[in-house]
């Protein structure tokens, strides 16, 4: 038990825990930027391709 506090309290000294959870964030941020801008795309795609569709009817 007293090697698994001791790791536990390198890890709370360490920088590497903050340094990932500024990367975890960072990479949210990143997938939610992606997600919104397909979705946007996306949209954009449909709407023109059915006002190409109706057109051809």
């Amino acid at each position: 038990m007293s090697k698994f506090t001791a790791s536990v309290k390198k890890f709370l000294v360490s920088e590497d825990g903050p340094t990932a959870v500024e990367y975890a964030v960072m990479l949210a941020l990143i997938v939610v930027v992606c997600i919104t801008a397909v979705t946007s795309v996306g949209t954009a795609a449909n709407t023109k391709f059915n006002s190409v569709a109706t057109s051809l009817k």
